[in-house]
């Protein structure tokens, strides 16, 4: 009887350590980024930022980069993903030693000058990022960084829009895409858009679990 009630107790302990395994583990998973297992790799790519200074692969090793693209006549998305990542950028510099950075790339070179940039980005956050390249060079590193943005109007007019995602790209130290952020609407409606808390909460949780 012992050895049976032995093996019993043996058998619920086992399960129980599973579960409670199981269950701590889903809460150190990110509930709304897509955590890539497998990191993906960033082909050679080379950017000039907002101060003329060139932004390539070597740009983002020893730290943590947060890729949005836009652009400065962006109506909407853009500015509210930039407050959005200004609210929390003190909180990721501190989680990561102050290994972050944010960059904003845009999608519309031909208004978007490196003064213009300048001007916008300084705007939000004086650390942050602007950066510019032709379309040869944006439309590959933009499938690559599984993010993506369409010229749908006539670039030759004086006002146009361009279509671009609301997502948010998370390379790591070693210059890998880790994650993307994806964007959701405020209230259920309205402008898609990074939650800052969301995305505050998600990255801590990546960051133990690549640390």
């Amino acid at each position: 009887m012992n050895k049976i009630f032995i093996l019993i107790l043996a058998v619920v302990s086992s399960a129980l350590g599973v579960f409670i395994y199981q269950h701590q583990l889903a809460n150190q998973q990110p509930e709304h980024a897509l955590l890539y297992q497998q990191t993906r790799a960033i082909k050679n790519f080379e950017l000039t930022d907002h101060n003329g200074n060139r932004f390539g692969n070597e740009q983002l090793f020893g730290k943590w980069t947060l890729f949005f693209f836009g652009y400065t006549s962006c109506p909407d998305v853009c500015p509210v993903t930039l407050q959005e990542l200004n609210y929390i950028y003190p909180e990721l510099k501190q989680i990561t030693g102050n290994k972050m950075q944010v960059a904003l790339v845009t999608v519309d070179p031909k208004r978007d000058t490196q003064q213009k940039l300048n001007s916008y980005i300084r705007y939000f956050n004086e650390e942050f990022f602007a950066l510019r390249a032709g379309h040869e060079v944006l439309f590959p590193f933009a499938r690559n960084l599984g993010l993506m943005y369409a010229l749908t109007e006539d670039t030759n007019k004086e006002e146009y829009l361009v279509n671009h995602s609301a997502s948010i790209v998370l390379t790591n130290p070693k210059g890998q895409i880790q994650a993307i952020f994806k964007p959701t609407p405020q209230d259920g409606i309205g402008i898609p858009s990074i939650d800052s808390e969301i995305m505050l909460s998600d990255f801590k949780k990546i960051y133990q679990l690549k640390n």
